[in-house]
């Protein structure tokens, strides 16, 4: 059975082992690097992007808002090493990999759609709902990569970005799967995953 969601007062974790080996492909030290970075200007700008997205939210929703949205930020790095590892235990790293890599990409360059050189942890939300997409198209496939339920946070940061934000990144979304769709057919024996 998956995991919960994050929702308040749990942690949002992966209740297999914790490790960050993800076969050296993933430098995950450079993706908590990002995260900390944006972490250290503050937590208040996030709870000030709910704010503005959700005017009429209570301050304690806000609040309840923000807290799930950090968990879930600092889970990527956890999250990406899961799926990597999982996906070497079931022989399909060559085809899980270039995904994964087009995500942490994504997440390591500074300037896109939302920076987080500007706008502090609300400019990881982009790069955070990235990551969860991709990874929710992959959960797709004949078994679990990973002990996650993705929709939750998913759905909750997309929700919160701009329309055009969102529809940009599931473009992303699903060119990164246009690129290695005979490769998902071949090794999962399935017809193309919806992206």
């Amino acid at each position: 059975m998956r995991g919960p969601g994050p929702s308040r007062g749990s942690t949002w974790r992966s209740r297999g082992g914790g490790g960050d080996d993800v076969g050296g492909l993933v430098n995950l030290e450079e993706i908590q690097a990002v995260i900390d970075s944006a972490k250290a200007r503050g937590t208040d700008q996030l709870a000030n992007y709910v704010r503005g997205r959700l005017p009429d939210a209570s301050d304690t929703d806000v609040r309840d808002a923000a807290a799930v949205l950090l968990e879930i930020i600092e889970s990527v790095p956890l999250i990406l090493a899961a799926t990597a590892r999982g996906a070497e235990e079931r022989n399909l790293a060559h085809v899980v990999q270039p995904v994964l890599d087009r995500a942490i990409r994504y997440f390591l360059h500074p300037v896109d759609l939302m920076p987080e050189m500007t706008l502090g942890l609300p400019g990881l939300l982009d790069d955070t709902y990235l990551v969860l997409r991709i990874l929710q198209v992959l959960e797709e496939g004949p078994e679990p990569l990973v002990d996650w339920d993705l929709d939750h946070p998913t759905t909750l940061i997309r929700n919160l970005l701009e329309d055009d934000i969102g529809r940009q990144l599931d473009a992303m979304s699903a060119l990164a799967f246009e690129e290695i769709i005979d490769d998902v057919r071949q090794s999962w024996g399935v017809e193309p995953l919806d992206a």
